[in-house]
């Protein structure tokens, strides 16, 4: 009793797994139709699903794994001599033997009656020869019945004990087949969780600066304007990009740019030795935008040198616990505190690369990323610069940039998990270079 109630626990687990919502493909980006995500499982029950899914399968392998041994058991007890079922089997083949020697012995009784017939010399023991071979064949008749209903007993008797053991052998089969299918359902919602779980580019989610200067004269402060655009069709929750530096300062040196930002609650500085995450926007509709102000004050003893500002938004959409925006760059040159540039135009972004989900990573293991604490020089590449093209405030078009660090590859974003968590030492290890925006990233979204 208690196997099948394992059994029939383990088949409803195996039935009710709602394995609709591991096969369910989630959307490529979080600005999808909504013809298309409409049916598509949030992260939050995809997460639930797999965690049913786990349940499941550790009560189908518990149930199996109970099955087999009461399976073994049964099997064991069957063969046992004092089972009921085996004991018939005993003794009916006991009997039938027994029948069998009863109608051989006929046999030979009436052979023997007819050689005693063909013998006889007179009426009278001719006669009683013929009545004898009467009441052989008689017998033998007898004999040849009993042997059949015997052979008959017999053969229900094994097939009783073989239907026990077909029995108990199919019980498990069903519990076996149960835990397959857990296995495959709890798989598949593994999968569905880590495809949901990839970081994925969206490039209606824009970042622009608005204000930036192409050149800054040190002594000067600049004011200037971050702007966030959800042009997707989701509803996201959007943590804006911001990395400002100096070429070739080393990682810990008193930079020569100060860069504050304000969402209308203070001024916060950014501590401009890795990306940082600001301006955290709970909700943002489609359609909408937000202005992060920022402000850069440059040293009044700066030199001459070239800088650079990384911005992008990363995001979370109830779908996705990862969604990159397009990452730009702007370059623009510091000045001496003597210089007079008369008007100068806002920064743009130089031309993006063939395929803009590429990132710069860091150095390899067993290496110094460029700008770690080692005290090494970051090492960019600026980008050539292009004819500006045209941008309209609020709707984030406009020409990429693209970032280069000397040593370093290049990685695709989306082919590794959202949720691999980055130490504090190797966040801090890449900060400098440019391949720390990935890894600020990824961070975000493991701390989510």
């Amino acid at each position: 009793m208690r196997l099948r109630r394992s059994l029939a626990v383990a088949v409803a687990v195996a039935v009710t797994t709602p394995v609709a919502l591991f096969t369910a493909a989630p959307a490529l980006a979080a600005g999808a139709p909504a013809a298309q995500t409409q049916n598509q499982p949030t992260y939050a029950e995809l997460k639930k699903a797999a965690a049913d899914a786990q349940k499941a399968y550790e009560k189908a392998l518990a149930a199996k794994e109970e099955g087999r041994e009461k399976v073994k058991a049964t099997l064991e007890a069957l063969d046992s001599d004092t089972h009921p079922l085996k004991a018939a089997t005993i003794t009916a083949d006991k009997a039938a033997e027994e029948a069998a020697a009863a109608e051989t012995a006929a046999e030979k009784a009436v052979r023997d009656a007819e050689a005693v017939v063909e013998a006889a010399q007179g009426e009278t023991e001719k006669a009683e020869a013929e009545k004898a071979l009467e009441t052989a064949e008689a017998d033998l008749a007898k004999a040849v019945e009993a042997k059949e209903k015997a052979d008959a007993a017999a053969e229900a008797a094994r097939t009783a004990l073989d239907d026990a053991r077909v029995a108990a052998v199919r019980e498990y089969s069903v519990l076996k087949k149960a835990l397959d299918d857990a296995l495959a359902a709890k798989e598949a919602a593994e999968e569905a969780l880590g495809t949901a779980e990839e970081c994925v580019r969206e490039t209606g989610l824009t970042s622009l600066a608005v204000g930036l200067p192409a050149e800054v004269v040190a002594g000067t402060t600049v004011d200037f304007t971050l702007r966030v655009t959800n042009g997707t069709e989701r509803t996201l929750t959007v943590d804006p990009l911001a990395f400002v530096h100096v070429d070739g300062e080393r990682g810990g040196e008193k930079s020569r740019l100060a860069v504050e930002w304000s969402n209308g609650s203070g001024w916060h500085a950014l501590n401009g030795d890795e990306p940082e995450h600001i301006a955290h926007i709970d909700t943002m509709a489609p359609g909408e935008r937000s202005d992060v102000k920022l402000r850069m004050t440059i040293a009044p003893g700066a030199a001459s040198a070239d800088a650079f500002a990384l911005f992008a938004a990363d995001a979370s959409s109830a779908y996705r616990p990862c969604v990159l925006g397009p990452m730009k760059r702007y370059d623009f040159e510091l000045l001496p505190a003597d210089s007079a540039p008369g008007p100068v135009d806002d920064a743009d972004p130089g031309q993006t690369g063939k395929d803009d989900d590429q990132r710069p990573a860091t150095a390899g293991p067993g290496t110094t990323p460029q700008g770690s604490a080692a005290g090494q020089p970051v090492t960019t590449a600026r980008t050539a610069r292009t004819t500006p093209t045209t941008r309209t405030a609020g709707t984030g078009t406009g020409t990429y940039g693209t970032t280069a660090v000397t040593g370093g590859t290049l990685a695709q974003t989306g082919t590794s998990p959202a949720l691999a968590p980055l130490g504090a030492a190797s966040a801090v290890a890449v900060a400098l270079g440019a391949g720390a925006v990935l890894a600020a990233r990824r961070r975000m979204t493991a701390d989510r």
